[in-house]
């Protein structure tokens, strides 16, 4: 797969669990990336997706820093 194509997909996951309300709850930064854990506060369910893109990781970034203020 290529590093674009990588990147769409990442951001078509992450995109999907903010449209179903999710909200980012915490991020570890390891080797293969960042694991980021998403919690809808209403439903009390929790997903966790491996982003390992270098621009999924930028984008999940804006959304966090969007979300906090």
């Amino acid at each position: 797969m290529s590093e674009h194509q990588q990147f769409l997909d990442e951001r078509d996951k992450i995109d999907y669990l903010i449209q179903k309300g999710f909200r980012i709850h915490r991020v570890n930064e390891h080797l293969n990336g960042a694991s980021v854990d998403f919690v809808h506060p209403e439903e009390n369910k929790t997903e966790t997706l491996l982003i390992g893109n270098a621009n999924a990781r930028k984008y999940f970034s804006s959304l966090l820093i969007k979300q906090n203020q």
